[in-house]
Formats: C-alpha cells, sequence, structure tokens
C-alpha cells in the first residue's frame, strides 16, 4: 500500500483526530455502521473530502492490508494557514511572493513546482481544498525535498482569496496567453503569481481578479507549455526583477 495511506477504522481516525493533515477518506458504499458513522462526521467537522466507493476498488487500494472499508490519504507534511505565509514574509522582511496553483492535476507538476519555488524564494504554496492535486508521497518524491521546506496551504473559495490578499497589498498576476510577454511586467513588489491547470489554464472567474496577466512568448508549433516549467519560468524572472531591484 501506498506510504501516504492508513486502512483500518482505528488507525483512520487516530489520523483524523491527531496531528496529521488528511487529504482525504475513501469509504467502502454501505460501509455507514458504527465507528464508520464517526469517522465521517469527523472528517466532514474537519472539512476533510470524503470519496464513496465500490468495495472492490477498496480492496484494490489496500492491497490485501485489513482496512474495515476506510482508507485515509495523508500529507507527508502540516498543511499552514495562509496567515503563516504572509508571517514568514514579514519575519525576513521582504515583499509577500505567494503561488497559487488553480486546480493543478498532476502530482509531479506539483512537486516540480515546490522545488523551483524553495530555489526562488517564494514565501508559500496555495492549492484549493478540492478539485486540486494534494500534497502526496509522490509529490514529495517529485520535490526532491523541498515539500519539507516550502509552506503550502489549503483553501477554500480562490476568489475570497485573491480579495483577501488584495486588501494585505498583494497585487495579483496570472499566467495566460493573452497577456504581456512576462519581463515586460513588474515582479518586484508583494505578489501573488497564479499558474493555471494543465488543461484548461487559469478559470475565468480567478482572471478577473487578477491586476495583471503575463504571458510566455512561444516561437514553435507547440502553443502552451509544460504547467510546471511555465511557473518555473515566471518564479524566476520574479526573482532575478527582486534581486536587481535590491
Amino acid at each position: 500500500m501506498p506510504e501516504d495511506m492508513v486502512a483500518g477504522r482505528n488507525a483512520v481516525m487516530e489520523a483524523l483526530k491527531g496531528s496529521r493533515s488528511v487529504n482525504k477518506i475513501m469509504v467502502a458504499k454501505g460501509s455507514n455502521e458504527g465507528s464508520i458513522k464517526e469517522i465521517i462526521a469527523v472528517a466532514k467537522e474537519k472539512g476533510v473530502n470524503i470519496m464513496y466507493m465500490e468495495r472492490s476498488k477498496i480492496d484494490s487500494m489496500a492491497r490485501g492490508i485489513r482496512h474495515q472499508g476506510v482508507l485515509a490519504q495523508v500529507a507527508p507534511v502540516q498543511y499552514v494557514e495562509l496567515e503563516d505565509i504572509l508571517q514568514i514574509a514579514r519575519d525576513k522582511n521582504e515583499p509577500p511572493f505567494i503561488l497559487l496553483l488553480d486546480e493543478l492535476e498532476d502530482p509531479h507538476n506539483l512537486g516540480a513546482l515546490l522545488r523551483t519555488a524553495d530555489a526562488a524564494g517564494v514565501h508559500g504554496v496555495l492549492i484549493p481544498k478540492r478539485r486540486s492535486v494534494p500534497l502526496s508521497a509522490t509529490v514529495a518524491k517529485t520535490s526532491a525535498g523541498a515539500v519539507e521546506y516550502v509552506p503550502v496551504a489549503r483553501i477554500g473559495n480562490m476568489v475570497q482569496t485573491i480579495r483577501r490578499l488584495k486588501d494585505e497589498g498583494l497585487w495579483v498576476a496570472a499566467a495566460d496567453m493573452d497577456g504581456t510577454d512576462y519581463y515586460e511586467a513588474d515582479m518586484t513588489g508583494p505578489l501573488l503569481l497564479i499558474v493555471g491547470s494543465e488543461g484548461h489554464g487559469v478559470g475565468r472567474l480567478v482572471k478577473e481578479q487578477c491586476d495583471f496577466v503575463v504571458r510566455i512568448p512561444m516561437m514553435g508549433k507547440i502553443n502552451s507549455l509544460n504547467a510546471s516549467v511555465a511557473g518555473s519560468i515566471l518564479m524566476y524572472e520574479a526573482m532575478k526583477q527582486r534581486i536587481q531591484r535590491g
């Protein structure tokens, strides 16, 4: 069984009640008696995503481990709060530099972006609680250890989060092909950089909240870059501008 999975009613309940961050729980359809009800109630109270699956699917995921109808996927590290990320920037006396990933789906892309975020001086990364890849063992491995150093916060409503960060003085930039060339944009101040999903890019409602949109010029026949590559280019541009500004 994958190292980020927990099987069995007692183990899942301990994960929910303990200090570990739980991404989601998976419950076998029809398993709603006794302690399963309590597990579901605690998961709902904590805002943990609950998925109901056929027992055969649970059996396959557990790979022979006795699961009693319930599995949990746990994060390799603790998630933080948005305020924690802002405080990190204050403690360093630096303008906040935050990366928001709009419904990214590939754990390898998330891991690669965390690795670059660590190298480029990003204070923290924001991911939606739903419709987004969570921190996992695959993400941790792909990040080459960066998951231990880059704070990640899970957020609910992205538009509300963007508005809050605007109130904190951050400028909001999204990566999209209908923007200005990225090297012509000023990314030296307090910045929230938004990178969209692999298939759909940045959502319309999110883009409407942005102060400016930046694009990466494309000279070939392919009209887009991998999300982690695009995000890395933009993070390094912001880092370069900040260094030059001194």
